[in-house]
């Protein structure tokens, strides 16, 4: 499964920088336990492949898992051995762009044990900190 967009208005993007925590998307919504990133950084589309097939290993059937990243934005690189002043280079791959506070992967149907066993498989795959978060109840 490549996760890529279908079609973008660019296809080259500028680097940017990421600041504040994040606003929307820190909220556990669609399971019981949640990955909460806490700092920020770039997540490729390959590391959130690698974390999806990781928790499918270590997870009951009868759970459901929800990622909520996707990488919209490219990255470029020119090739090796390259003279400068030749343009920007190729979109070589996909990331998603991570603030400190963003949930990337939602759990249900599973004990605490058990998520906290999912999350610990996919924490390694990150190249960000994270922290298992719960679902929070309105009363």
């Amino acid at each position: 499964m490549r996760l890529m967009p279908k079609r973008v208005k660019f296809r080259k993007s500028q680097r940017g920088k990421i600041k504040g925590n994040a606003t929307r998307g820190n909220a556990v919504s669609f399971g019981e336990f949640g990955l909460q990133a806490l700092e920020p950084g770039w997540i490729t589309a390959q590391q959130i492949e690698a974390g999806r097939i990781s928790a499918a290993h270590s997870m009951p059937k009868e759970s459901k898992l929800t990622i909520r990243i996707f990488p919209h934005k490219s990255v470029t690189s020119t090739p090796i051995e390259t003279r400068m002043g030749k343009g920007k280079g190729e979109p070589e791959f996909w990331v998603a762009v991570v603030r400190p506070g963003t949930i990337l992967y939602e759990i249900g149907g599973v004990n605490e044990e058990g998520a906290r066993e999912t999350f610990c498989r996919i924490a390694h795959k990150m190249p960000v900190k994270v922290r298992l978060v719960r679902r929070r109840r309105a009363f």
